[in-house]
Protein backbone atom coordinates (compact mmCIF):
# COMPACT_ATOMS: atom_id res chain seq x y z
CA UNK A 1 0.00 0.00 0.00
CA UNK A 2 1.26 3.79 -0.06
CA UNK A 3 3.27 5.62 2.49
CA UNK A 4 5.07 2.30 3.53
CA UNK A 5 8.75 3.28 3.21
CA UNK A 6 11.73 0.86 3.27
CA UNK A 7 13.36 -0.21 6.95
CA UNK A 8 16.63 0.47 7.65
CA UNK A 9 17.74 -3.63 6.67
CA UNK A 10 15.56 -2.42 3.21
CA UNK A 11 18.16 0.31 3.05
CA UNK A 12 20.87 -1.86 3.76
CA UNK A 13 19.61 -4.51 0.64
CA UNK A 14 19.24 -1.23 -2.05
CA UNK A 15 22.79 -0.04 -0.95
CA UNK A 16 23.95 -3.73 -1.21
CA UNK A 17 22.40 -4.36 -4.60
CA UNK A 18 23.12 -0.85 -5.87
CA UNK A 19 27.01 -1.72 -5.11
CA UNK A 20 26.17 -5.23 -7.30
CA UNK A 21 25.19 -3.27 -9.89
CA UNK A 22 27.40 -0.31 -9.77
CA UNK A 23 30.02 -1.62 -12.64
CA UNK A 24 27.15 -3.03 -15.10
CA UNK A 25 26.96 -1.13 -17.99
CA UNK A 26 23.02 0.09 -17.58
CA UNK A 27 21.84 2.90 -19.43
CA UNK A 28 18.43 3.54 -17.55
CA UNK A 29 16.63 2.11 -14.12
CA UNK A 30 12.48 1.97 -14.05
CA UNK A 31 10.60 1.87 -10.94
CA UNK A 32 7.37 0.89 -9.82
CA UNK A 33 5.63 4.38 -8.66
CA UNK A 34 5.66 2.90 -5.02
CA UNK A 35 7.79 4.93 -2.20
CA UNK A 36 9.91 1.41 -1.34
CA UNK A 37 10.16 0.69 -4.76
CA UNK A 38 11.31 4.53 -5.47
CA UNK A 39 13.51 3.72 -2.36
CA UNK A 40 15.10 0.78 -3.60
CA UNK A 41 15.49 2.07 -7.13
CA UNK A 42 17.16 5.44 -6.42
CA UNK A 43 20.58 4.25 -4.59
CA UNK A 44 21.17 2.12 -7.60
CA UNK A 45 20.32 5.27 -10.38
CA UNK A 46 22.14 7.52 -7.55
CA UNK A 47 25.11 4.67 -7.97
CA UNK A 48 24.92 4.93 -11.80
CA UNK A 49 24.64 8.89 -11.95
CA UNK A 50 21.21 8.12 -13.88
CA UNK A 51 17.41 9.31 -12.82
CA UNK A 52 14.80 6.97 -11.70
CA UNK A 53 12.43 7.04 -14.35
CA UNK A 54 8.74 5.57 -13.12
CA UNK A 55 6.97 3.34 -15.17
CA UNK A 56 3.14 2.99 -13.69
CA UNK A 57 3.28 -1.02 -15.47
CA UNK A 58 5.95 -1.92 -12.88
CA UNK A 59 3.41 -1.04 -9.78
CA UNK A 60 2.26 -3.23 -7.34
CA UNK A 61 -1.08 -5.03 -7.77
CA UNK A 62 -4.61 -3.23 -7.44
CA UNK A 63 -5.27 -5.53 -4.16
CA UNK A 64 -8.49 -3.36 -4.46
CA UNK A 65 -10.54 -3.97 -0.71
CA UNK A 66 -7.61 -6.01 0.75
CA UNK A 67 -4.68 -3.48 0.41
CA UNK A 68 -3.33 -3.30 3.59
CA UNK A 69 -5.62 -5.84 5.35
CA UNK A 70 -3.01 -7.99 7.71
CA UNK A 71 -2.64 -11.69 6.01
CA UNK A 72 -4.48 -12.97 9.10
CA UNK A 73 -6.68 -11.55 8.58
CA UNK A 74 -7.60 -12.64 5.05
CA UNK A 75 -6.12 -16.11 6.18
CA UNK A 76 -9.49 -18.46 5.43
CA UNK A 77 -11.43 -15.98 3.48
CA UNK A 78 -12.73 -18.12 0.08
CA UNK A 79 -11.99 -15.22 -2.26
CA UNK A 80 -7.86 -14.60 -0.63
CA UNK A 81 -8.01 -18.71 -0.72
CA UNK A 82 -9.11 -18.53 -4.46
CA UNK A 83 -6.76 -15.85 -5.26
CA UNK A 84 -3.82 -18.29 -3.27
CA UNK A 85 -4.74 -20.86 -5.54
CA UNK A 86 -6.24 -19.76 -8.93
CA UNK A 87 -3.79 -17.12 -9.83
CA UNK A 88 -4.68 -17.26 -13.77
CA UNK A 89 -7.87 -16.23 -12.99
CA UNK A 90 -9.01 -15.25 -9.60
CA UNK A 91 -10.26 -11.74 -9.22
CA UNK A 92 -9.00 -9.15 -6.18
CA UNK A 93 -12.05 -7.54 -4.98
CA UNK A 94 -12.14 -4.27 -6.68
CA UNK A 95 -8.87 -4.28 -7.75
CA UNK A 96 -7.19 -6.43 -10.86
CA UNK A 97 -6.55 -9.92 -11.50
CA UNK A 98 -3.17 -11.17 -11.85
CA UNK A 99 -3.38 -11.46 -15.52
CA UNK A 100 -3.90 -7.58 -15.70
CA UNK A 101 -0.47 -7.15 -13.61
CA UNK A 102 1.34 -9.29 -15.67
CA UNK A 103 -0.06 -7.56 -18.77
CA UNK A 104 1.42 -4.40 -17.64
CA UNK A 105 4.30 -5.76 -16.42
CA UNK A 106 5.10 -7.38 -19.50
CA UNK A 107 4.33 -3.83 -21.83
CA UNK A 108 6.73 -1.91 -19.64
CA UNK A 109 9.82 -4.76 -19.74
CA UNK A 110 9.20 -4.95 -24.04
CA UNK A 111 8.90 -0.90 -23.92
CA UNK A 112 12.55 -0.90 -21.27
CA UNK A 113 13.90 -3.48 -23.95
CA UNK A 114 13.15 -2.15 -27.08
CA UNK A 115 16.04 0.77 -26.08
CA UNK A 116 18.72 -1.81 -26.30
CA UNK A 117 21.58 -2.54 -23.55
CA UNK A 118 21.02 -3.16 -19.94
CA UNK A 119 18.19 -1.80 -18.03
CA UNK A 120 17.17 -1.90 -14.25
CA UNK A 121 12.84 -2.50 -13.37
CA UNK A 122 12.55 -1.86 -9.62
CA UNK A 123 8.94 -3.56 -8.85
CA UNK A 124 7.10 -5.69 -6.44
CA UNK A 125 7.53 -9.54 -5.77
CA UNK A 126 4.78 -11.26 -6.98
CA UNK A 127 4.93 -8.55 -10.06
CA UNK A 128 8.50 -9.32 -10.87
CA UNK A 129 6.82 -13.55 -10.36
CA UNK A 130 4.51 -12.62 -13.16
CA UNK A 131 6.94 -11.69 -15.58
CA UNK A 132 9.63 -14.53 -15.38
CA UNK A 133 6.59 -16.95 -14.86
CA UNK A 134 5.67 -15.81 -18.70
CA UNK A 135 9.04 -16.18 -19.74
CA UNK A 136 9.49 -19.52 -17.95
CA UNK A 137 6.29 -20.98 -19.41
CA UNK A 138 5.28 -21.25 -15.91
CA UNK A 139 1.14 -20.64 -15.18
CA UNK A 140 0.14 -17.73 -13.20
CA UNK A 141 -1.62 -20.60 -10.83
CA UNK A 142 2.17 -21.75 -10.01
CA UNK A 143 3.59 -18.41 -9.02
CA UNK A 144 4.51 -19.25 -5.47
CA UNK A 145 6.90 -22.08 -6.96
CA UNK A 146 9.07 -18.86 -8.03
CA UNK A 147 11.19 -17.56 -4.95
CA UNK A 148 12.53 -14.17 -4.95
CA UNK A 149 14.02 -12.73 -1.74
CA UNK A 150 13.36 -8.51 -0.92
CA UNK A 151 16.65 -7.17 -2.70
CA UNK A 152 17.39 -9.93 -4.87
CA UNK A 153 17.46 -10.09 -8.96
CA UNK A 154 16.36 -11.25 -11.65
CA UNK A 155 18.46 -11.37 -14.96
CA UNK A 156 16.67 -11.59 -18.49
CA UNK A 157 17.86 -11.52 -21.69
CA UNK A 158 15.31 -10.31 -24.31
CA UNK A 159 16.38 -11.05 -28.52
CA UNK A 160 14.03 -9.50 -31.13
CA UNK A 161 12.41 -12.93 -30.92
CA UNK A 162 12.95 -15.53 -27.65
CA UNK A 163 14.23 -14.59 -23.86
CA UNK A 164 16.62 -16.43 -21.51
CA UNK A 165 16.08 -16.29 -17.69
CA UNK A 166 20.18 -15.79 -17.09
CA UNK A 167 19.58 -15.83 -13.56
CA UNK A 168 16.73 -15.93 -10.89
CA UNK A 169 16.62 -15.07 -7.19
CA UNK A 170 20.41 -13.33 -7.08
CA UNK A 171 21.72 -12.26 -4.22
CA UNK A 172 24.31 -9.51 -4.02
CA UNK A 173 28.23 -10.78 -3.53
CA UNK A 174 30.17 -8.99 -1.33
CA UNK A 175 32.39 -5.83 -3.54
CA UNK A 176 34.87 -7.40 -5.29
CA UNK A 177 33.36 -10.73 -6.09
CA UNK A 178 31.39 -10.53 -9.62
CA UNK A 179 28.94 -12.74 -11.44
CA UNK A 180 29.67 -13.99 -15.33
CA UNK A 181 26.38 -13.18 -16.47
CA UNK A 182 25.55 -11.56 -19.69
CA UNK A 183 23.40 -8.33 -20.57
CA UNK A 184 20.07 -8.05 -19.68
CA UNK A 185 16.90 -6.51 -18.34
CA UNK A 186 18.01 -6.74 -14.33
CA UNK A 187 14.49 -7.10 -11.84
CA UNK A 188 14.79 -5.93 -8.83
Amino acid sequence: MPGVPLSEEGRAQADALAEALAARPIRAVLSSPVQRAQETAAPIAARLGLPVLTDAGLDEIDFGAWTGAAFDDLDGQPAWDAWNRFRSFAPTPGGETMAAAQSRALAAVALAAAGGGEVVLVSHSDVLKAVLAHFLGTPLDLLHRIELAPASRSVLVLYDDSARVDGMNLLPLPPGEGRGEGSGTHLA
